[in-house]
């Protein structure tokens, strides 16, 4: 009997949990205050934090929610996100060694592209950088610093970035600010 009321408490905690994160997915917090998770008001300031960070306000805030999610945490995460997002840093990548010599050899420009999108590298260097090691909500046996999950993340904003301004473009654009911040910052 002890087992049915734990899995009945289990199921009963999981679906109220799915509840207030479908009623608080917008920048203000759900109408059930009691319910709404002290946890869920840190993670709006945090992203309302991120977006002044990177000079972009998301017209949803859900998108962002959706990229800061780690898949341990839920099932609605940021996976896909992320896919697209790495194609917008490459592409980004790609058209800002182009502009800056057109006669670029392929070999050095696929060294550029694969730099930015290397996990141990400057994806994982930027994203802490931004700190998102401190906004990215994981599951408790997951290390949110790993540079898997901070780049992951960090991808994952672009994706959700091109979303939701309906543009790869304007994403690029935001990459290119904060990667000219990151290099700016560097040679100070």
């Amino acid at each position: 009997m002890g087992f049915r009321v734990s899995v009945l408490l289990f199921l009963l905690i999981t679906l109220l949990s799915s509840s207030v994160q479908a009623f608080s997915n917008s920048e203000e917090e759900s109408s059930f205050p009691e319910l709404s998770l002290r946890l869920s008001s840190s993670f709006s300031k945090a992203l309302a934090n991120l977006q002044k960070e990177i000079n972009y306000t998301f017209k949803g805030v859900g998108l962002l929610r959706r990229a800061m999610t780690h898949s341990s945490y839920s099932e609605e995460n940021n996976k896909a996100l992320s896919v697209l997002g790495e194609s917008v840093i490459e592409t980004s990548v790609a058209l800002q060694s182009l502009r800056k010599d057109v006669d670029i050899s392929a070999k050095d420009l696929n060294l550029a592209i694969a730099e930015a999108s290397k996990v141990e590298g400057s994806c994982n260097a930027e994203g802490i950088r931004l700190g998102l090691q401190n906004v990215v909500r994981v599951a408790s046996n997951t290390d949110a610093t790993a540079p898997s999950v901070v780049c992951g993340a960090f991808r994952a904003l672009f994706g959700a970035i091109a979303i939701d301004a309906g543009s790869s473009d304007e994403a690029g654009e935001v990459y290119g600010k904060i990667r000219a911040g990151a290099r700016s910052a560097v040679t100070m």
